[in-house]
């Protein structure tokens, strides 16, 4: 009987639709791309490796001809596949709708190159429906698609490879560039920037609370006085904080004024000057594209971007939803009649449009061909029936997916606003309230809600039926003092808003882009505000300078509508690259803006301000770190310090900190000086002079410099303590301060302490019992459960086996932890080998990930450091200054990896 071998991408995707075709199809998965341009040294084929370009991976000069390879990771499923493709008669390339899955399915033609019929399957929902339809009707693999992914590939690499080396060499090591990743940045730090420039102001009103004949009671805040508007936060300049131009005729009040105006209406007579009452209707949201997924899971589940992705992707492959890449908010015929039937039958007629709702995006670049991301199938499965199939987050995340969906055609919220204006002598006080006559789609879904029944009633406010001309008597009338806030940072939810309105980026890489700026610390992220570092600030300053147009928002727009004419058929992509490489009249290439000149010193130097013009303060960027300098004076920067809050006068601080330690006293034992210093890491104490191999030991928690006396720094650093020998082995135990607090060490061996107390407290016996005790955390060790049998490829043997966070999987060498949603007595060998090929996957992705995260920029312990580097750190001189040129990485020796991000 013939068969057919279909590939995709993904070992879960391909157990789903297993389930979905009979056994003349074999499902098979490519995990991911099979290959791509090499990422390292030792990628790069020996007849190559000497032309100039292959650092590259693409031939500038050959029509930018782009060095393909299969990395050492893939070539066993490249065999594997092809092994395949003997023991069949048709091939189905079944992987993503987008481009990336356009792309993996031509790389997997190009490199498996089938002499059976090959032909292209599209699905938009992974349902035994939607398989069966798509096998219907293949198509060939759209080479349109094809070249424009492509094209971007090109584009990242070359901007990636291209300026991160002049950002290596001329601010610090280990930073990368990206086409859409800079322009992140820029954004972000622009914000810090309007940050920077705020002026706060202070104005003060009078709240009021009044009640009419009935006795109900309403708050109003006073809006006006003598006939003219009260100034409120809007009004002012956020430069100056002044009034703003054209706003100086409002009236202003401070708290002298604001006081003496309670006093004068302490006995006014007051009675309602206005009653307006206005209907109002609120219309549902759209059902969710990828990046309103995003935004919502943020503000509602608290869930980062990369998280979301992860989830949806989870939900998608398992049939749950539909694709999660999508930019569309239209839904599909089916899918319009499903929603109308759940609303019909869980909330009732009334709840019904006469007819289904309709909607289109309105960002820029939005692509209409794909459906809205809404649950899958021929019925919308209600989250409760789903509980037990899907793991809690993944639960969460649908159910708001249905939520939304169903909302999305449910009837308008209607209701009423009123307004109450009252007045006593010159003096107009305003309330305002709402009604909600119609819940409407609100019974279903509240944006940014977890509970839309709790919600309905937070969103009343009711004042009582008063009418014009009718007395109130004031009960409570107060002075509030109000302030200016500068601008919001930007939450992650507020960057992809911002990033997809101005056509920044794919919003299916906005969660990678967020994950990389956080990973090269670029910005940190404190709660759920985004926070750009000193180094970020740099290389703005760097990028704006020398590379102005590569980090303009609208350049990077421009090339993004490029791209998505490319794919069209509208645009070819060699006259593109060779504009953005070479250049042309108006606008120079990236060739020409790498080569440009660059002072390094004036690359990592950040200028503060210029209250002292003569003794100007500069933040610079060193191989430890940001620090401060001031006429040769220098003084590290603490990693809690945020760019807004540096001030001069705290910068000033900080430098007379630095530079002249506090002397606490001489160590009788040595007669050397003990000192009280600040580095980057807060506070310490330092036995002898720099440069002189000195001790040195950080503050305890909860000690701080103001209470630290001589006598508590010399306990300080009589640490490492021992506290005696092992009877069996004779070797030392001691107790010592470490980058995770107090703790006892015997050989390899390691105990926490209970308090920093028992690091000086702590006795032999003590030390024996703490040991004998399991380390905290460990719950047990692992149990086999079963054998599964020999790898098919490797031969050798997997186990199921039990452990302290589960049941998983493993060869001996990765563990693969048992989806919950899975039953563990089901998992079979196969099963086992498709968890293991996608562990080893995302296993290769977090080593790329902590290698990343060994930046310069990261926290160091000072329990950890060597002496020679606490000496340097302690007194704000980096080593190895950046105004110094680093070395440039030895691309072909060492394979070190510029990383392209778009």
């Amino acid at each position: 009987m013939p068969k057919s071998l279909v590939i995709v991408e993904s070992p879960t995707k391909a157990r789903t639709i297993a389930r979905f075709v009979d056994d003349t199809f074999i499902v098979e998965s490519s995990v991911g791309h099979i290959r791509d341009l090499p990422d390292s040294a030792k990628q790069i084929p020996r007849e190559v490796k000497g032309k100039p370009w292959a650092r590259l991976g693409i031939d500038v000069d050959n029509q930018f001809k782009p060095l393909y390879v299969i990395p050492a990771d893939k070539k066993e499923t490249v065999s594997r596949l092809k092994r395949l493709l003997t023991q069949v008669d048709r091939l189905y390339l079944a992987t993503d709708e987008d481009r990336e899955g356009e792309s993996i399915s031509w790389h997997l033609q190009e490199v498996l190159k089938p002499d059976i019929p090959t032909q292209r399957l599209v699905f938009h929902e992974i349902t035994r429906e939607a398989i069966q339809k798509a096998l219907q009707s293949p198509r060939d693999i759209d080479s349109r698609l094809v070249s424009a992914q492509e094209t971007r590939r090109v584009l990242d690499r070359l901007y990636g490879y291209e300026v991160s080396p002049v950002l290596w060499r001329k601010i610090a090591p280990a930073l990368s560039a990206g086409r859409v990743q800079s322009v992140t940045v820029r954004m972000i730090v622009n914000r810090e920037r309007e940050r920077f420039g705020f002026r706060a102001a202070a104005y003060w009103d009078l709240a009021a609370k009044f009640a009419g004949s009935d006795g109900q009671p309403f708050a109003a805040n006073l809006v006006s006085l003598g006939g003219r508007r009260l100034a409120v936060g809007k009004d002012f300049d956020d430069r100056t904080g002044q009034l703003a131009e054209g706003k100086t005729d409002l009236v202003q009040l401070d708290e002298p004024a604001s006081e003496a105006l309670r006093r004068r209406l302490a006995d006014a007579s007051w009675q309602v000057v206005k009653v307006e009452r206005k209907p109002y209707t609120s219309q549902p949201p759209a059902p969710f594209t990828t990046s309103t997924l995003q935004q919502e899971a943020n503000r509602k589940l608290g869930q980062s971007s990369r998280e979301t992705m992860r989830l949806a992707q989870s939900l998608y492959e398992k049939g749950y939803i539909t694709y999660m890449r999508t930019d569309s908010t239209t839904l599909s015929d089916q899918a319009l009649t499903l929603a109308r039937k759940q609303i019909r039958a869980l909330y009732g007629e009334e709840y019904l449009p006469d007819q289904p709702r309709h909607y289109h995006s309105k960002v820029k670049n939005a692509q209409e061909a794909h459906e809205a991301i809404r649950p899958a199938g021929e019925t919308f499965r209600r989250p409760d029936a789903l509980s037990a199939e899907l793991e809690s987050r993944e639960s969460r995340l649908y159910e708001m997916i249905w939520k939304r969906t169903v909302a999305s055609q449910m009837n308008n919220a209607r209701g009423q606003r009123m307004l109450l204006n009252v007045q006593g002598d010159d003096a107009v006080f305003q309330a305002t309230g709402k009604t909600i006559e119609f819940p409407g789609f609100l019974r279903a879904y509240v944006e940014g809600s977890d509970d839309p029944e709790a919600e309905l009633g937070d969103q009343e406010r009711i004042l009582p039926p008063l009418r014009e001309g009718q007395a109130v008597t004031c009960h409570e009338l107060a002075t509030v003092e109000h302030s200016t806030h500068p601008p919001a940072r930007y939450s992650e939810a507020a960057l992809i808003k911002e990033l997809e309105k101005e056509g920044i980026g794919r919003p299916s890489t906005y969660a990678s882009i967020i994950d990389t700026i956080i990973r090269r610390r670029y910005v940190t992220k404190v709660g759920n505000q985004l926070i750009p570092t000193f180094t970020a600030i740099a290389v703005v300053r760097l990028l704006e300078q020398y590379f102005t147009h590569l980090v303009d928002v609208e350049f990077t727009a421009q090339m993004e509508n490029a791209l998505d004419a490319i794919s069209r058929g509208e645009q070819d992509s060699l006259p593109y690259l060779e504009r953005f490489y070479i250049g042309d009249a108006d606008t120079p290439g990236l060739k020409q803006l790498v080569s440009a000149e660059i002072d390094p010193r004036q690359a990592c130097t950040i200028p503060l301000g210029d209250a002292d013009r003569q003794h100007p303060i500069n933040v610079r960027i060193g191989k430890f770190g940001p620090y401060l300098e001031r006429d040769g004076e220098r003084a590290a920067l603490t990693v809690d310090i945020t760019p807004d809050q540096l001030t001069i006068e705290r910068a000033r601080e900080i430098l007379r900190k630095g530079a002249s330690p506090e002397v606490l006293g001489k160590d009788p034992q040595s007669e050397r000086t003990v000192y009280l210093r600040h580095g980057r890491y807060g506070p310490f104490v330092q036995l002898g002079e720099t440069g002189d191999e000195p001790k040195m030991k950080s503050l305890l928690p909860g000690q701080t410099p103001e209470q630290l006396t001589l006598e508590d720094a010399l306990k300080l650093l009589s640490l490492p303590r021992e506290v005696g020998r092992d009877a069996t082995t004779g070797e030392p135990v001691v107790v010592d301060l470490g980058r995770y607090g107090a703790y006892l060490k015997r050989g390899k061996e390691t105990r926490s302490l209970p308090s920093a107390d028992a690091l000086f407290t702590l006795t032999m016996d003590e030390a024996e019992a703490l040991f004998r005790q399991p380390k905290a955390g460990r719950r047990g060790s692992s149990q086999v459960i079963r054998e599964l049998g020999a790898h098919p490829e490797t031969g050798v043997a997997i186990q199921f086996m039990t452990g302290r966070y589960g049941p998983y999987v493993t060869d001996g060498t990765l563990n693969a932890s048992i989806p919950r949603s899975v039953r563990p007595e089901d998992v079979n060998l196969a099963d086992a080998v498709n968890l293991l090929a996608e562990r080893a996957t995302k296993g290769a992705a977090d080593r790329g990930r902590r290698k990343a995260d060994r930046s310069p920029d990261g926290p160091r312990p000072a329990a950890d450091r060597s002496r020679r580097r606490k000496a340097r750190v302690a007194s704000g001189a980096p080593a190895g200054d950046s105004a110094r040129p680093a070395r440039k990485p030895r691309l072909r020796k060492r394979g070190r990896r510029a990383r392209a991000v778009s």
